[in-house]
Order: structure tokens, then sequence, then C-alpha cells
């Protein structure tokens, strides 16, 4: 497995759960120091005691040694990151290259070369060509695995999958790869084998419509307001029309992430780079960056039109729970716009700290809700961590100085927060 980022450390954990030998390898220090110690670099519920079961078992092994883990591979997944490039939003590629030729001049025997990064349509065929040009003398594969991890639930996601996915044209990998999964197919996972441009595709037309959901609820959110429906009412009603489905109906602040912001950039740069425009996928870029200013202003206007020298509480600054990722989140627009306008943000958020202090310079950290309440004229839903469903919204409201509640997330019964003395305002809640 090269790379042990997210997906390659939750991949490589995972599959030496299954029994099989697994060497990561990872050319950060600072990251191969944390696995030594059994620590994971990124915050994933259960991913610790998984990593340290499988080392402790030796069937998981992590190292800076390219050289010696690709030689006595059977399969090498290429789990390295595929940043938005800057200037086109399509998908930067240069890790995967580089990983391939630092690869190339140590393959030994057949091996099955897999990408489990997120790649356009082509690139498993790129890879082919870049192997054929350096090591033509080389018995290899090149197949496309892409993941369908949610943070947050990836180990439960990877174990128990809706599907899994494998794009290859070569009998000799197939079979290498109906053996990887086979503790998942006897589960009765469903693991398909498609060509490598449909595997390829599949992973980013997967995500871009879940965002389309996503950017569809919300603005559906902006409709009830005005016609004084409850879109939670709304979302419910479809979401048990099995067509639809019922997640991914919950309407926010926009979506962020390491996957959804630049799946859907690259999808709609590669469609027009072949003249197959997805007007629809474009739109929804543009709904969900508007979105984000969009709640800023929200929260501005709840505090009277001005929010200078004014405390706001923010609960929750990553994408999403159970996640310290702080790639595209909402509160990385919002939050500087509320300062840019005088506004002193206190925040707390259980897990994101870390990650977000040189993204949100100038906020005050709170160890507690209870200290990011203090005297704070606003409190201000993000994220819908678990411990903030809990808060006891009439102890809120006596710690703070203001009696303004903007819950982003919805995770508050209107009337309880009115009857605990809020002036409550969530998203597309009409008239209640």
């Amino acid at each position: 497995m090269i790379g042990a980022g997210y997906v390659g450390l939750v991949s490589a954990a995972c599959f030496s759960e299954f029994g099989w030998s697994v060497t990561c390898v990872d050319n950060d220090p600072e990251r191969l120091r944390l696995l030594a110690a059994n620590k994971s670099p990124i915050y994933e519920p259960g991913l610790d005691d998984l990593i340290a079961r499988n080392k402790s078992a030796d069937r998981l092994r992590f190292t800076g040694n390219l050289a010696e883990a690709i030689g006595a591979a059977d399969i090498v997944f290429l789990a390295v990151g595929t940043p938005m490039r800057r200037g086109d939003g399509y998908a930067d590629l240069s890790y995967v290259y580089a990983a391939v030729e630092e690869l190339a001049p140590h393959l030994q025997g057949f091996t099955v070369i897999t990408t489990k990064s997120t790649v356009p349509v082509g690139t498993s065929r790129e890879i082919e060509r870049r192997l054929k040009a350096i090591r033509p003398d080389a018995d290899y594969a090149v197949c496309s695995n892409p993941e369908f991890l949610r943070e947050g639930s990836a180990i439960q996601d990877f174990t128990h999958p809706d599907r899994v996915l494998i794009g290859t044209d070569c009998d000799r990998a197939r079979a290498v790869m109906e053996r990887l999964y086979k503790p998942l197919s006897l589960r009765n996972a469903p693991v398909m084998f498609v060509s490598r441009e449909s595997a390829e595709l599949a992973k980013y037309a997967a995500n871009a419509f879940l965002a389309l959901k996503i950017s569809f609820i919300n603005e559906v959110a902006d409709l009830c307001e005005n016609v004084g429906a409850d879109v939670q009412e709304v979302a419910t009603a479809i979401g048990k029309d099995r067509r639809i489905g019922e997640k991914f109906l919950h309407p926010g602040p926009g979506y962020g992430g390491s996957c959804f912001p630049k799946d859907v950039s690259a999808l709609v740069r590669t469609a027009r780079e072949v003249r197959s425009p997805l007007s629809i996928i474009e739109q929804v870029q543009t709904v969900n960056d508007e979105r984000k200013i969009a709640m800023a202003h929200r929260i501005v206007e709840t505090l009277g039109g001005s929010v200078r020298d004014k405390t706001i509480a923010v609960l929750g600054v990553t994408f999403k729970p159970n996640t310290d990722d702080m790639r595209d989140a909402p509160s990385l627009v919002i939050v500087p716009m509320l300062q840019e306008r005088g506004a002193i943000v206190r925040v707390r958020d259980p897990e994101g700290r870390h990650q977000a202090e040189r993204l949100l310079p100038d906020v005050t950290w709170c160890d507690s809700i209870a200290d990011a309440l203090e005297g704070a004229d606003a409190l201000v839903v993000l994220t819908e961590w678990n411990e903030f469903r809990a808060l006891d919204l009439t102890a809120a409201r006596k710690a703070m100085r203001g009696d303004v509640l903007v819950d982003l997330r919805n995770i508050y019964p209107p009337k309880l927060a009115v009857d605990a003395g809020f002036r409550y305002v969530g998203v597309g809640r009409g008239s209640k």
C-alpha cells in the first residue's frame, strides 16, 4: 500500500484484518513515527485499535523503504493524494505518476498494480503506458479499485461495503483481486468487475450525485423558508421513496471534505475536455460555493446586521462529525467572514483543533462547550457532533450574554430552543 493517508491507512489496516500480509509505505517520517507507536495520524473511530492488533499479529507493517515492499508484493495499491490542481480544478496526478516511476524498477514476478486513489478516466491506461516505457520486461497488470469510504465510518464501510468495484481487462489480475476480496464475497458483498474506464468514472459519478443531493435539498430548504414549509418534513417524505432514498437529504451550510469538492471539479473538467459538459453538476458547484457565503450572511442578519465586537460561539468546524478533516469545510468560509466583519469567535470542536488551528487563526479554542458559550452573543452550530446534541439549552442560554441560536444543522427542536429563551434560526424550517 503506497501511501498511509486516509484511504491507504484504512485500507491497509482492513486488509490485514482479513488475514493478508500488508506493508504500508510512506515517505513522511512523522507519520511513520506515530504509526510505530500504534497511533493513527488521522482521526477515525476504531482505527488505532485495528492498527495495533494487526501490527501485533505481524500482518501489518509500516516502512519508508519502497524497494523492499514492492519486491515482495503480489498487489501494489496506489493510495497517494490526488488534490485539486490549482488553476483548472483538475485532479493533480503528479503523486500517482511519481509513485509509478519509483516502484517500476523494483517489480518482480507478476504484480497487480491497482489505483485506490480517486483518478480521472484514462489514468490506469496512462500508468500502463508509463510502466511499459520504464520496464518493458516487467510482468504486471494495471487495475482500478476505487474506494467508497465515508470519513467517520470508514472501517464499517470497508468491511461491509455496498459493493466492491474493480476495473480490469486481465484474467490473471481478476483472479488475484477475487482472492483478495474473498473474505467480503463470502459475506455476500457484491464484487463487481467492469472495465477500467467504468470503474474510474463510477467513483466520480457517485460523489457528484451525492453532492447533487446535498445542493438540491439546500435549495429546497430555501424554498421551504419562503413558503412556510418545513424541510425536515419534506426530506422525510421524499426520502421514503426508495427511488430517492433518505441519505444526503440533510440541509446545512454546504458540503466539504476531501472528496466531493475535488471530485466534482475533476469530473466537470473531464466532461469539458471531451466536449460532453455536465451542466447540472457544474451548477452543483456554484450552489455549494454560494451556500457557505449565504450562511455567513444569515448569522450576521440574525444579529441585527452587524457582528462587530460581538462574541460568537461556534460548535464544530470540521466538515462533518467523527473526523478531524478540515478540507473545504464550510467553517473555512463562514468563520473568516464573521471575523472580517469584526466578530470575536470562540470555537469548540472535539477533534478538529489540531488540523484547524493553522487554517483558522485568531479564534479562541475552547476545551468545553461551556467555555465557548461564556459571554457569547450568539451560538452557531456548524458541525453536528453528538456531544452538541445533548446540550442543555436552558443552561446554555443562561451562560450566554445574547439569545441568538443559529442552528445550521437542525439538531435542536425549534420549540425547545424558544422555550429555553433563544431566538432560534434553523435551515429550511419555515415559520416554525
